[in-house]
């Protein structure tokens, strides 16, 4: 009969007895029925490691004969094919690696020997050698990124480990430990074990969390067109609900968020990372008047609408904004109706304009739940207007412009269009629109207008959104002009970024450009009591962003 305490190992259908003492951990019990469980995986290998009230204590071999026993059970010799693909990999490592010491090795080496390396590491190489050499640079940026975080995740699993052994029962003084270890775990050599990271997942059991009902927001009467927040009734807040709820928690994803980490490849002096959390005043309060607006390029609404991640809803739930704006929509005419009857209840005004020459294609809308007292679609420019770029709501006190500035593209092919006819268009026109009331441009601009704006700004200086004719372009039609990045303005040295690509986790990292912005007249500066980024809203492959005016 199995004594209870032990540790049973199988392995061809033989059991053999050890009993172990893990050095270093205060034998320690937990109450009856209760479990902890820590997986960890390493390459081949797996072992369960279970904590447990109802085992005795049992100690009689030590951690040096486990060793011993493991070390009996070492793995077969690799075959020829291993072994060959073995040293391939680290002759690899060596150039890679001796490539990481000396980055100017990388501007020195043929085309060839770029081309070889690159398939070598599994990336693609195409283009003239420019752009192997920056596809050599980026991909050996992201490795030392990924080695970064694998140290960090180690070392704060290290720490938790440490708590966790500190912060067990102290009623009881004495623990045993089951090691139950798959046959085809123990056939992994010690070499191969000691290589591997460790990955852990803890479950959690967690009674009570908080979750917002769906809001329910009454629309203004006719008469009161105006954007006060100050007179919202208590009874539109959000009530709160307690569940039940069973959690479970990733320890290797625990990471800090990436948007307060300065990334920047050219940082100067005095520049810090934007931090909502910290960086953002205090909301009015009282019968303080101010419309709360917001933009977002959803990168597609269908496929938000259906994703379950962060939506439209949870947006208007959590920030409360008067108005919404919303580029590259993608949808098509015969869309909007059905999308309409999905908006978000309390926000009944919506408009939609479409791109007719490339369907499925761009496309901009504003979310209200006040009715504006005039919209207007497209520059009135035809040349201009078969994408659906632009939307004009005209509100008692300025007018919000809703635009998706056409982006340059591959090879820079739309360039000149964007920089010689549509900067110079919209500017044109907004400078019209203002000289009856201010005005408000909220969107994509499609612009990275300073250094401050991108993490690699030396390395994109003919990529879209950086080139020094969009720079430019943005500062002559837009800025000198007379209307304020409100951003910028209020954090003068804080880098925040609004666009981050799908590929070679740039969100992950915070590779990212501020693409999106709130340019406001210089009359309404003043009035700003807010303009801010939400980086940590996922869904696309841009974040929303807000401003808060006082009235």
């Amino acid at each position: 009969m199995k004594r209870r305490g032990e540790a049973f190992l199988e392995e061809k259908h033989e059991i053999r007895v050890m009993k172990i003492q893990i050095p270093g951990v205060t034998p320690l019990s937990l109450r009856a029925r209760t479990l902890v469980y820590l997986k960890a995986r390493t390459t081949g290998s797996q072992r369960l490691v279970c904590y447990s009230s109802e085992i005795e204590s049992s100690s009689t071999l030590t951690s040096k004969k486990v060793k011993k026993e493991s070390s009996s059970m070492s793995s077969r010799p690799n075959t020829k094919k291993g072994v060959i693909e073995e040293n391939a990999s680290r002759t690899q490592s060596i150039e890679i690696q001796s490539i990481r010491d000396d980055p100017a090795k990388v501007k020195a080496m043929t085309v060839q020997e770029l081309t070889t390396t690159l398939r070598s590491v599994g990336v693609p190489a195409k283009g003239c050698k420019r752009d192997l050499v920056l596809a050599l640079k980026s991909f050996l940026d992201n490795k030392a990124s990924d080695e970064s975080s694998q140290a960090e995740e180690q070392l704060e699993l290290n720490i938790l480990s440490k708590r966790k052994a500190k912060n067990l029962s102290v009623e009881d003084h004495e623990q045993n430990v089951n090691i139950v270890s798959d046959a085809s775990g123990l056939k992994q050599s010690k070499r191969r074990a000691k290589q591997s990271p460790v990955e852990a997942k803890i479950e959690v059991n967690t009674e009570i969390i908080n979750e917002k009902e769906k809001p329910s927001i009454k629309n203004k009467e006719a008469s009161g067109n105006k954007l006060y927040q100050g007179e919202r009734k208590a009874s539109s807040r959000s009530s709160i609900k307690q569940i039940a709820v069973t959690e479970r928690i990733d320890i290797s994803m625990n990471e800090p968020e990436p948007w307060t980490v300065l990334t920047h490849k050219k940082p100067q002096e005095g520049w810090i990372p934007y931090n909502p959390r910290t960086m953002r005043p205090p909301p009015l309060t009282g019968d303080a008047k101010f419309v709360k607006l917001m933009s977002w390029n959803v990168n597609g609404l269908r496929g938000l609408l259906k994703s379950k991640g962060f939506s439209a809803l949870k947006l208007a739930q959590r920030e409360d904004f008067d108005v919404l704006s919303l580029q590259e929509t993608k949808l098509q005419e015969k869309d909007v109706e059905a999308i309409k009857q999905s908006v978000i209840e309390g926000y009944e005004n919506s408009f939609w304009t479409c791109s007719v020459s490339k369907l499925g294609y761009s496309g901009t809308a504003i979310i209200s739940r006040i009715k504006p007292l005039s919209v207007r679609y497209g520059l009135g420019i035809s040349d201009h207007d078969s994408e659906g770029r632009l939307l004009t709501a005209e509100f008692e006190s300025f007018y919000l412009l809703s635009g998706y500035v056409p982006n340059s593209g591959d090879g820079l092919k739309r360039l000149s269009y964007r920089v010689t006819q549509w900067d110079s268009a919209l500017g044109s026109y907004m400078k019209e629109l203002e000289k009856s009331k201010p005005v408000i441009l909220t969107g994509d601009l499609n612009c990275a207008h300073q250094e401050i704006d991108i993490h690699d700004p030396a390395g994109n200086r003919r990529s879209a959104g950086f080139t020094d004719e969009e720079r430019q372009s943005l500062e002559k039609n837009f800025l000198s002009k007379g209307f304020v990045d409100s951003f910028r303005k209020q954090h003068p040295g804080v880098v925040g970024y609004t666009y981050w690509g799908y590929r070679n986790g740039c969100r992950k990292s915070n590779k990212g450009w501020r693409l999106d912005y709130f340019l406001v007249s210089e009359s309404i500066a003043d009035k700003v009591h807010d303009s801010y980024i939400l980086p940590d809203i996922g869904g696309s492959d841009h974040c929303p962003i807000g401003l808060v005016l006082k009235l």
